[in-house]
């Protein structure tokens, strides 16, 4: 949409310089919140504020089943919403990004994580791909768009657009789960897009994952007489070996047409292994954590059930883990995976609106997790189309081009304009 960043050029760059300064880690989203509130309403967008329920999200196989392990208390969720024409004759459309990010370990930054450093058009904070810009893209689209409309000359729409920053994305989707529980608005929404970073490419499927905890039991002895003992060491490499035969099963086996450029489409990571208390005894206790990745159109469940199924041919292959069967159960969040119909209106106008700009629009998957998985279990159509990368997300020295922040923005104020175009 052209003159959007000679329009909005500087503000969206004090704006994402600001909202970068707010350490969101931990839990720690309510005062950014509180000043996107703030900057909404400054902004003249209706205002909207939940909590997420524990006890309901506990309820969700995204998250534990005890309550008391989600973090809900003081952790709300915000939106802004901008109504065109007759807003209950035109469709709404959500503009999502969430607000927390991961730890930064300050000795591996350059630079403290939560004081941007600007380098020309790049800036490096924490959050400045994952995914603090996106949603800077996202509420300055919106901006764009009543402005435009606004104008004599402006699009003829009908409908809402509704800009959310939510809370708890890193731990499963916890301000997102609860909007699509259990809807915050007195109105239905029609679609979505979530900024997260795709390259400013369209996503139009993400995988899943399931966590699993391996425990194993062995014999302890020492170390002087170590044929005394049962070292669950050759168990567990027993474990691991089959796994990576299933992978590569799943890989063979397991298709869609939006990953096959990937060298490993559904990989299975051993992310901690600890066995043993003492070098000088034979360990008798390891506890491996297991992240699993889920196809679009699999279930969480379904590949759980195949791991395990993997797992009790090992143990009845083995006469000690027989007699001392290992536990592999789920443990932290679980992530299923999410697709839409590429053909679904709120797809065909992120396209559009990229090939105006002369953007790459057809569809790829995307091999992490995302909000989307709730919007789409609701029923709401979500396509993934944000400023940054992937592989900047998480790593020290995280970055991002502010021009690919205002590409993304006229994208996406370009995208909804079609899709609430009369």
């Amino acid at each position: 949409m052209t003159g959007f960043a000679d329009r909005w050029g500087g503000d969206l760059r004090e704006f994402l310089d600001e909202l970068l300064r707010f350490d969101t880690t931990d839990g720690q989203e309510a005062p950014a919140m509180a000043w996107l509130r703030e900057r909404f309403e400054e902004f003249g967008f209706e205002t909207y504020e939940w909590t997420a329920d524990a006890a309901a999200l506990a309820e969700h196989p995204s998250f534990p089943d005890d309550p008391a392990e989600i973090e809900v208390e003081n952790r709300p969720s915000v939106a802004g919403v901008v109504e065109f024409g007759d807003p209950d004759a035109g469709p709404t459309l959500v503009l999502n990004g969430h607000v927390d990010v991961v730890p930064a370990t300050r000795s591996a930054w350059s630079s403290d994580p939560f004081e941007p450093e600007w380098a020309g058009h790049r800036v490096t904070a924490r959050g400045a791909a994952d995914m603090k810009s996106g949603l800077v893209s996202c509420v300055f689209a919106a901006r764009h768009l009543a402005e435009l409309a606004a104008g004599a000359d402006g699009p003829d729409l009908n409908g809402r657009v509704v800009v959310e920053g939510v809370a708890g994305e890193e731990e499963g989707g916890i301000g997102a789960a609860a909007a699509a529980m259990d809807n915050p608005y007195p109105f239905e929404r029609d679609a979505a897009i979530i900024g997260e970073p795709t390259e400013l490419g369209v996503v139009t499927a993400v995988e899943g994952s399931v966590m699993k905890r391996l425990r194993i039991e062995g014999r302890s002895a020492h170390a002087a007489t170590r044929w005394r003992g049962e070292s669950v060491l050759p168990h567990f490499e027993a474990i691991r070996h089959a796994f990576e035969e299933l992978e590569a099963e799943r890989e063979a086996r397991v298709d869609h047409p939006l990953y096959e450029d990937y060298p490993v489409k559904w990989p299975v990571c051993v992310g901690t292994v600890r066995a043993g208390n003492w070098a000088s005894a034979v360990p008798d206790e390891l506890v491996a954590e297991v992240r699993i990745g889920v196809a679009p159109g699999e279930t969480v469940a379904s590949v759980e059930a195949e791991f395990q199924a993997r797992l009790d041919e090992v143990v009845a292959e083995s006469e000690w883990l027989s007699a001392h069967p290992p536990t592999f159960e789920r443990f932290s969040i679980q992530f299923e995976p999410a697709s839409v119909d590429p053909a679904d209106p709120v797809v065909g106008a992120v396209r559009a609106a990229a090939d105006e700009a002369g953007l790459e629009s057809e569809p790829y998957g995307g091999t992490f997790g995302a909000d989307s998985r709730h919007y789409q279990h609701a029923g709401i159509p979500t396509v993934l189309f944000g400023p940054g990368s992937i592989d900047q997300a998480h790593f020290p020295d995280e970055s991002i081009d502010v021009r690919e922040v205002e590409t993304a923005g006229a994208v996406i104020a370009d995208a909804a304009a079609r899709f609430c175009g009369r």
